[in-house]
């Protein structure tokens, strides 16, 4: 339990059903659903759509999604795969012939092909109540009234609106600049898109205006994107890839996502006494880290689109595990990793909602980088991603980037089950820290005992070839220690991922909590 004394807040406790996400509004327009006869789906894609208006820095219609959901009465969970492809005409050949040796993060090469709604009409068809037009309501409300920029937003947007360009400042800087705190920010294109959506479904944003919006402005930017392209954009079903952690088993979403970092991470991790070691000392850190650049170099060797990854069963048997671990110094920190496929970022947003009948929805959903590409639709605004940025330029390798082919992609939706029982959706928000992320919460609750909420408010560290980062939660003498074992220590210059999570306890309560480092909160009735 918390000291009282101390600034902090406490889990959310309630019976009927929980929304935990990164903005308030989003957290209580999930809330009005659930308690309007909407179900977790509803209220997952309700709240997941407004996010885009509340953060666009964060995410927007013109991303990808993933979704881990497990339907009332059921304790099986399916996975939704909302990501979209390269267009066809993308090729490596032609940027290596560029002179390009990885793919550029913002412009045009990075855009692919947005997903994510597709995904929310299949779930919403599938496994909704009160239809798509119903869900989308709110957005489309607050898309057009506005909403007022909350403070980690006008943080974030300070610091990211500088790739914007072209159609994208006009539809997102205000007289020119970032929105400052409390500023009202309005999306009236995206709303009339989102009308579409609700009266013609996936055709309102597939084919017609807008999309002819998008790829006529893809195209005016040197785009090869298509109107076929665009059209072709399926999310799909497919089954998650699980682990056991200390009677736990973690659920993750199988690849073009990166979940199976995270449980081999946790394979790697199970070999180490973490009990014996203190939560935020030197010894617990330096064996994350260790652990994870183990981890990092494999999915930076395996994982790619679906039809591509390879060695995914070698990647989480328990053997290869146990020969990671043996390679850790307990003592000494090792070469830093060959750089990543990707950057590390911050930008994408997490929702979890829990409803009555024990629907669960675990989804993300983003844009990638900071307003992704830096570009948006002309008419509409529609913001788009530079997933693309997740592909390899190396010949011959699985992730090779390719014409519609899908990227590694670093958002990843987690679930935890006990005994058979889904006992905990949860996200980690953080680009390439996620797999590290779910990591750390999952040894903070099973290792540390620690509550869900203590869990995620305990301070993060993070190894990447440029450094060893520590949050300022983290003690001095903890940074001089690792800097010891030959760490490349350095404080993080802003806040660590974000994460929510609501815990099903077996009486029936919810327990709903939300990060700090992030504006939002957890909501329940």
């Amino acid at each position: 339990m918390r000291d009282f004394q101390k600034p902090g807040r406490s889990a959310v406790l309630a019976s009927n059903g929980i929304c935990a996400t990164s903005h308030p509004l989003a957290a209580k327009v999930a809330l009005d659903v659930l308690q309007s006869g909407g179900n977790a789906a509803d209220a997952a894609i309700a709240g997941a759509v407004l996010l885009g208006i509340c953060e666009p820095q964060m995410t927007g219609i013109g991303g990808d999604c993933f979704i881990l959901m497990k339907p009332a009465g059921d304790e099986r969970v399916i996975a939704l795969n909302g990501s979209g492809a390269a267009p066809a005409g993308l090729s490596a050949d032609a940027l290596r012939a560029r002179g390009l040796t990885a793919m550029p993060i913002h412009g045009i090469d990075a855009v692919t092909l947005p997903g994510a709604m597709d995904a929310f009409c299949r779930l919403s068809a599938d496994w909704g109540r009160i239809g798509l037009a119903e869900a989308l309501a709110p957005a489309i409300r607050y898309a057009e009234e506005g909403v007022p920029v909350a403070p980690r937003v006008a943080f974030d947007w300070a610091t990211d609106a500088a790739v914007l360009q072209g159609e994208a400042r006009r539809h997102f800087l205000l007289d020119g600049g970032a929105p400052k705190i409390g500023q009202i920010f309005r999306a009236p294109g995206q709303a009339e898109v989102l009308r579409r959506v609700a009266r013609e479904g996936r055709a309102g944003f597939y084919e017609g205006e807008v999309a002819e919006d998008m790829i006529a402005s893809l195209n005016a930017l040197g785009g090869p994107h298509t109107m076929d392209d665009l059209a072709g954009v399926q999310s799909f079903y497919t089954d998650p890839v699980a682990a056991a952690y200390k009677g736990a088993e973690v659920i993750e979403h199988p690849p073009n996502g990166q979940g199976a970092t995270a449980l081999l991470l946790l394979n790697i991790l199970s070999h180490f006494d973490l009990p014996a070691m203190a939560p935020f000392g030197a010894a617990r850190a330096h064996i994350e880290a260790e652990a994870a650049k183990l981890a990092y170099d494999a999915r930076n060797r395996f994982l790619a689109d679906p039809d591509h990854t390879t060695r995914l069963a070698h990647m989480l048997a328990p053997e290869t595990a146990a020969r990671l671990a043996a390679l850790v110094d307990p003592r000494r920190a090792s070469a830093n990793p060959a750089a990543l496929v990707e950057a590390v970022h911050k930008d994408t947003v997490y929702i979890t909602v829990v409803d009555r009948d024990r629907m669960a929805v675990s989804l993300i959903y983003s844009i990638f980088w900071g307003f992704g590409a830096g570009l948006a639709s002309t008419k509409f605004g529609i913001n788009f991603q530079n997933r693309g940025a997740g592909f390899s330029l190396t010949p011959g390798h699985p992730n090779e980037a390719a014409g519609g082919k899908r990227p590694m992609h670093t958002i990843i939706p987690g679930m935890l089950a006990e005994s058979g029982r889904v006992t905990m959706p949860f996200g980690v928000m953080g680009g390439a820290y996620q797999p590290c992320g779910h990591a750390r919460l999952v040894t903070n609750l099973r290792d540390y005992g620690m509550d869900l909420q203590e869990a995620i408010d305990a301070p993060r560290c993070f190894t990447t070839p440029e450094g060893f980062t520590l949050e300022r939660g983290y003690d001095p003498a903890v940074a001089a220690e690792l800097a010891g074992m030959g760490h490349a220590v350095q404080t993080a210059e802003e806040p660590i991922g974000g994460a929510q999570a609501i815990l099903i306890h077996p009486s029936g309560v919810l327990e709903g909590a939300s990060d700090p480092r992030k504006d939002g909160c957890a909501l329940g009735y």
